[in-house]
């Protein structure tokens, strides 16, 4: 069978190699195909795995053998999800390979902005030693208050390392979970977001993107929080109006800013929304790469390969998101027990 990997540049040795051992065609994309191409290939396709290249409806539509989409990682907004269903196409992703990795990452992010830990590695390099001045003067993370908005797996694993681990004051946006659920993962649940931005000495996004929460951080947003707020982003760059942003940022109104995503990627140095951050002490620009240990990578094959070979098997596909999107499928597949408000 014919199977196409997009996104290339993301090495994944064992899915390519097992793929090719079982006899399968793979052909191998890079990112930012396009659609024209990527529809060229997929039209006598039986299967599609991508990352971050869009799959849109005429690439669906067109791809007359195909048995499965399986987005290898999280985030599905780039998969046009009911031209499948239409279709009756399987749409999976890998939803539990990464959580507390990339908690870890936007921990990562939180703790070296906190530390200033950025621009002390600057001085250090440059001039070999510094001394305690007020430049380089750090925050401590303990009694502080963090705001996690997107209280998912991610999300909660971020909420205990900094709850249990920092004995951080923990507050929870989720509309979807209910107060019980975040008490139990050590959040206290608020319903009005910029009330709780508000009272956040960090926050940190876990949110899954879809239209209600593109720009879920806008202009009003970031005027709620307090002046040398620190916020971290490892979930999806659309959740945040990078304009506003970039705006709040040059003008000094927060204390740090930790990006590991962004709307448009990759980043260049000049003539992105985000560029005029390039270069300062109090913003880390990292790129997609809070996912990417070794561990995660070895998760995320394994897995990755045995909803490949459901698909190509014709039987039913496994989905252990509750994203309600993926729930909403009908045809080849089958959902893991659970509820989305644990």
């Amino acid at each position: 069978m014919k199977i196409i990997r997009t996104d290339c540049e993301l090495e994944c040795p064992l899915i390519d190699r097992t793929l090719r051992q079982a006899g399968h065609e793979l052909v191998l994309l890079p990112d930012g195909i396009g659609e024209t191409r990527l529809a060229e290939e997929a039209r006598d396709a039986d299967l599609i795995l991508m990352c971050y290249t869009p799959v849109t409806r005429r690439i669906i539509e067109g791809a007359e053998r195909l048995k499965g989409i399986v987005k290898y990682g999280v985030g599905i907004d780039a998969i046009d999800i009911p031209a499948a269903i239409e279709r009756g196409i399987p749409v999976v992703n890998i939803p539990e390979y990464g959580e507390e990795t990339v908690a870890e990452g936007a921990f990562a992010l939180l703790i070296a902005l906190a530390k200033r830990l950025k621009p002390i590695g600057k001085a250090m390099e440059r001039e070999g030693w510094i001394w305690p001045e007020n430049p380089w003067l750090a925050s401590d993370l303990a009694g502080k208050t963090l705001g996690i908005v997107g209280c998912g797996r991610i999300g909660q694993s971020m909420a205990r390392m900094a709850g249990a681990g920092f004995r951080m004051r923990m507050l929870g946006y989720d509309p979807s979970k209910s107060a019980e659920s975040l008490a139990d993962a050590g959040m206290k649940k608020c319903d009005d977001l910029k009330s709780m931005l508000a009272e956040c000495d960090a926050i940190s996004l876990h949110a899954v993107l879809k239209p209600d929460s593109k720009h879920l951080i806008g202009s009003a947003e970031l005027a709620c929080l307090k002046p040398g707020a620190i916020l971290v982003n490892s979930a999806r760059g659309g959740l945040i109006d990078e304009a506003a942003l970039v705006e709040a940022v040059l003008e000094n109104r927060l204390g740090g800013v930790g990006l590991d995503v962004f709307s448009s990627e990759p980043l260049v140095l000049e003539g992105h929304v985000m560029s005029p951050l390039f270069g300062r002490d109090d913003v880390i620009l990292h790129p997609h790469l809070t996912f990417f240990t070794y561990e995660a990578m070895e998760r995320l094959e394994a897995e990755t390969l045995e909803r490949c070979f459901e698909c190509l098997e014709g039987g039913d596909v496994l989905v252990k998101s509750f994203d309600s999107r993926l729930r909403a499928q009908k045809a080849r597949v089958k959902f893991a027990p659970g509820t989305s408000l644990r």
